[in-house]
Parts: structure tokens; C-alpha cells; sequence
């Protein structure tokens, strides 16, 4: 076995699944609440070398069986091992559109998905005709008591994600707001949105469309509690956490360790044809 070929090999299908994960990353940079992808890789054991044919000159320690000393390590290459998803907090966009919610903080809004629930960080949401606050999917964003029933233009969602409403305004958003700099206590509460967390975030599953469910080795998910850590932001959308600057820096240099394992098999082809055609035949 050549080992020089495996290990640039090796290398190389490590840089294809790290140029996977950054694509896809770019690909969704303006996506809505989405959060990059990260590759890891980790190297294979490494070999124990040792001199077989000794000179006869080394000092073997007293009780030793070895007889061929140790000259060092050699590495045998790298390897993909996972990809991982980077939890951190994207910014926040003001967009003034009130069914339009940013989480600052820790959480996950809960859907509810064919029964199921599941969770995103997309906070642009809307009404359907029955008046239900549903995500553009029509899925029906979660609070503590089910499905969300609100009136249009005549609600407001505070930090601890409280959703208030008066039916008395009708729909006149300019009243409502009036009325919520002086009244606060006068507002209906509908309902508290359900923000949930995990455990271990990182094991959550990716779903497409901006969701994730949760695995056994995220745990279950738990409600979070509202306050100083976690916040609902009205009229906010939270961008993807993708920086496209240092994405692209990345894509540089995963293509120049790219070609730098192309020239390591390349060189160790040009060397293996002059050992069998060369010096063997002569």
C-alpha cells in the first residue's frame, strides 16, 4: 500500500465535505432564521515506526524485548467525522410588519407540522382565514394553550411573548398602539407563545424549511423561560448567522488544500512510475 495516496485522498474528501457544508451555507444566507453548518474532520491513528535493521550500536534499556527502536509517528491521514450546526444569534432586521417576530436570546418558536410539532427560528408568521397565526407554510405557530386565535391589526406581542389583544379597536392598529403606551392592564391576554430549548441544541435534526425536530440525543424540548435572556422582538426578523465575507475566505482556502492533495497524489503517481519503470527495470 502507498500511503501517500491514501492520505492526499483522504485529504481531499475532507475538503469536499467542508465545501458541502460552506455552499449550502451561502446558498441560505438570506434565509430567515437559519444558522450555518460547520464540517469537522479528525485524523486516523497514527503509525508507530520503528528501525528494523539495526546497526548494532543502540543502547537497549535493561528488561527491554524491543528490539527495533522507535524512530517517531507517521500520520495515515484525515477523515470526515460530522457536521454540526452553529446555534448563534443572527441580527436582528426591523421590518415594522407586526406578525413579523425575532427571538433574542436562546429558543425555538414551537409549530405544529401534520401533528407534530417542530421548531424554527423563522419568525415571519401571518393569519389564515380562521384567524390562526400560522407560518407561510400554514402551519400554525404554537402557544401554551394550542393554536394561536387573534384578530388582525388589533393585537401586540411583548418580550415574555404575552399575546395581547381588544377587540373594542376593531381594526385599527393606531388606537391599539395608543392605547398600549398608557393601558397596558386593559389588553386582552390571548395567549403566551410557546418557545422551547434543548438540552443539547446541537443534535437537533434539521428538517428543511427552516425546521428542526428534536432527537434523542438532543433530549426532549423545554420551555424556556422569558425575561432578560430570552426576548420576543415584534416587528423584527432574525437573519441567518452566515457571514458571506468569511465564507468566501473559507472557499479560498478549502480550494488551495484542495489542490495542495491533488499535487500530493500527483507527486507520489510521478514517483511510484519512476520506481517500476526506472530503477526496478534497470
Amino acid at each position: 500500500m502507498i500511503i501517500g495516496l491514501y492520505t492526499g485522498a483522504s485529504g481531499m474528501m475532507a475538503q469536499m465535505h467542508r465545501m458541502d457544508a460552506l455552499s449550502n451555507n451561502l446558498a441560505n444566507v438570506d434565509v430567515t432564521g437559519y444558522k450555518k453548518d460547520t464540517s469537522v474532520s479528525k485524523s486516523f491513528p497514527e503509525m508507530l515506526i520503528r528501525r528494523m535493521n539495526d546497526d548494532g550500536l543502540y543502547k537497549f534499556p535493561f528488561g527491554s524485548i524491543d528490539t527495533a527502536p522507535i524512530v517517531g509517528t507517521l500520520g495515515t491521514g484525515v477523515e470526515y467525522n460530522e457536521s454540526y450546526t452553529v446555534f448563534s444569534q443572527g441580527a436582528l432586521k426591523q421590518t415594522e410588519n407586526p406578525f413579523d417576530l425575532a427571538l433574542s436570546g436562546e429558543g425555538f418558536f414551537t409549530v405544529s407540522v401534520d401533528g407534530e410539532e417542530k421548531y424554527t427560528r423563522n419568525g415571519s408568521f401571518l393569519l389564515n382565514d380562521q384567524g390562526v397565526l400560522v407560518t407561510k407554510a400554514g402551519h400554525p405557530v404554537l402557544g401554551n394553550k394550542g393554536e394561536i386565535n387573534i384578530k388582525k391589526n388589533n393585537f401586540v406581542i411583548d418580550e415574555k411573548g404575552n399575546v395581547y389583544q381588544n377587540a373594542a379597536f376593531g381594526d385599527n392598529p393606531d388606537r391599539l398602539v395608543s392605547m398600549m403606551e398608557n393601558e397596558w392592564e386593559d389588553l386582552e391576554l390571548v395567549d403566551t407563545l410557546k418557545v422551547s430549548d434543548f438540552k443539547r441544541t446541537r443534535y437537533l435534526k434539521k428538517e428543511g424549511n427552516s425546521f428542526w425536530r428534536s432527537t434523542e440525543e438532543s433530549g426532549e424540548a423545554k420551555q424556556v423561560q422569558m425575561g432578560s435572556e430570552t426576548k420576543v422582538i415584534q416587528g423584527f426578523l432574525e437573519g441567518s448567522n452566515v457571514n458571506p465575507v468569511t465564507e468566501m475566505v473559507k472557499m479560498i482556502e478549502i480550494n488551495r488544500a484542495y489542490e495542495a492533495n491533488q499535487k500530493v497524489i500527483q507527486s507520489q503517481d510521478s514517483l511510484t512510475g519512476r520506481l517500476f519503470n526506472d530503477i526496478l527495470r534497470a
